[in-house]
């Protein structure tokens, strides 16, 4: 495969007008602008080896469903997955669009080819039951007694306010003691307000007080074993050690705390919109696949329970 040919300055700048739209009025995250930006131009590159000429903006007025489809089956044929490819080519049909207008040319065609088809994963959560027993078996996991508080501590966190563990880790001092609700900056910088259970309250105290590094306003509030910020890595080793110990599936996770959280309240009779507002999510539908959990868990109960099984 020859080597990618260099992008023409006039479509470097398109890309970077399109990239700095996104960041600013779209709100996304540094993370999600750099997997744009790889989306893109893997795609544009693409059409160079594929046109044997750099893409312009002036060229992609001739794109086509043919090299839609080229760029999906060369993208495939390197191991990417129908899930991954849906979504690069999600980010690439945004670019589009937004060049279509930027340039008056109308790409409709090109961009009516089909998106690939997969079965979206459903969340993997713990059993209520798995969930208690792992935050009980986590206070006392380590030969270092504050070590294993400080576990608890964030796993309560992260099951009693659904949390991402990247959510958790950025607390730092001056955010102890934590108040009732909670102002979390989320994916993308958006900010919600959670509710701070008790029991998680009581279980960062129960760490702090065991923990042998002071506690600073400008530092972490969860210290790692020689004083320093606490890693998600770590965080993760500790966890396959004690579902190991407890005979969990691979899938209990740090973060499957947060989707169990969800799974959870839903089943108790949480609404789906004040669920959306407590995970975060930016949109409803990322929230209502935990609707397929429950309806799995329905059915499994469903069919070990019926009497004409």
């Amino acid at each position: 495969m020859s080597a990618p040919l260099a992008l023409s300055p006039a479509m470097s700048d398109a890309v970077a007008r399109w990239l700095s739209g996104e960041a600013g009025t779209r709100d996304r995250s540094d993370h999600t602008i750099t997997a744009y930006r790889d989306d893109v131009i893997a795609f544009l590159s693409f059409l160079g080896g594929h046109h044997g000429a750099a893409a312009t903006p002036k060229s992609l007025g001739l794109l086509t469903q043919s090299d839609m489809r080229g760029f999906s089956a060369s993208e495939r044929a390197r191991g990417l997955s129908a899930r991954s490819l849906a979504r690069r080519l999600s980010a690439i049909r945004s670019f589009l669009r937004w060049m279509s207008d930027r340039e008056g040319y109308d790409l409709s065609a090109a961009l009516s080819a089909r998106m690939p088809k997969y079965q979206r994963s459903l969340p993997r959560p713990l059993a209520p039951d798995q969930a208690r027993e792992l935050l009980d078996h986590a206070g006392h996991h380590h030969p270092d007694a504050w070590i294993s508080a400080r576990d608890a501590a964030v796993l309560t966190l992260l099951y009693g306010c659904g949390l991402r563990i990247s959510e958790a880790l950025t607390l730092e001092g001056r955010d102890w003691p934590l108040p009732e609700t909670l102002t979390i900056s989320g994916k993308g910088g958006r900010e919600r307000r959670v509710p701070v259970l008790p029991a998680a309250r009581d279980a960062i105290a129960a760490y702090l007080e065991l923990c042998p590094w002071p506690l600073k306003p400008d530092g972490p509030l969860f210290h790692g074993a020689r004083g320093g910020p606490l890693r998600a890595g770590v965080l993760s080793g500790a966890m396959a050690r004690m579902r190991q110990s407890l005979g969990l599936p691979p899938s209990a996770t740090p973060h499957a705390m947060r989707h169990s959280f969800a799974t959870h309240l839903l089943s108790a009779g949480g609404d789906l919109r004040s669920i959306q507002e407590l995970l975060g999510h930016a949109s409803l539908s990322t929230t209502q696949v935990y609707t397929g959990v429950d309806d799995a868990r329905l059915m499994e109960v469903y069919r070990k329970a019926h009497p004409r099984r």
